[in-house]
């Protein structure tokens, strides 16, 4: 009995010594994953955008050391948004460090047409769709909803896969009928009008009034329609 407790006593002493602090071993595949939900936690997005994170190959030639110490990573204040190099630390008594380049591509939902589209086509849920796409691609106010753009018109020919935006499209279109909704915040007045100008979202055009033949300005916010703040 007093052998067995010997030996269980020099057993735990060798454990011991060769795990002085159990130091944590790290393959390629749990770095790449480290540094992807690093970066995923990290990096601010647009409202809908998602993030699409492309981790560089580590060189084969690296050795990676155990750690003992629970490691972090760091991504650089100043960098361009698409190409990082992040900084993953190991904090140990003899610490070490690797940096990683990382390519970040933001992708946000945006309208584009289905086929090719005429000037002066009624956009519909037949020649519309969303699809996500870089955001540096993308120039201009973009516009994501199609129950909003929905009987709204082009303003020009758009090849298949173009972008919906307030530039090729009018929400009102010059010549035709407009709702002019005049209102305060005691009372509504609704009458008729024809646009004398084209205009998309948050756009001021000019509007004659039918009734009056008077020329207002009014502010489209709704397809063939214009609101006066009194």
């Amino acid at each position: 009995m007093r052998k067995l407790k010997i030996l269980v006593s020099v057993t735990l002493i060798y454990l011991a010594i060769a795990n002085p602090g159990s130091a944590m071993t790290f393959d390629r595949d749990y770095l790449y994953n480290f540094i992807k939900n690093h970066v995923e936690n990290n990096v601010s997005l647009p409202e809908q955008g998602k993030l699409k994170v492309d981790v560089a190959e580590i060189d084969p030639r690296i050795t990676l050391h155990p750690c003992l110490s629970p490691l972090t990573a760091n991504i650089p204040e100043n960098h361009n948004g698409r190409n990082v190099n992040v900084k993953i630390v190991c904090p140990d008594e003899d610490p070490w460090q690797l940096f990683i380049p990382v390519k970040i591509q933001t992708i946000v939902p945006v309208l584009v047409t289905r086929i090719r589209i005429s000037k002066g086509t009624l956009l519909n849920n037949d020649n519309i769709e969303i699809i996500f796409k870089d955001n540096s691609q993308i120039r201009g106010t973009v516009l994501t909803d199609p129950s909003v753009v929905t009987g709204a018109r082009t303003k020009r020919n758009l090849s298949q896969g173009s972008a919906i935006t307030n530039k090729n499209t009018c929400f009102v279109c010059k010549g035709e009928p407009v709702n002019i909704i005049a209102k305060s915040d005691n009372f509504e007045i609704k009458s008729f009008g024809v646009a004398l100008d084209d205009g998309s979202l948050g756009e001021i055009i000019s509007v004659r009034n039918k009734k009056s033949g008077r020329i207002i300005q009014g502010q489209v916010n709704a397809i063939n329609q214009v609101v006066i703040n009194l």
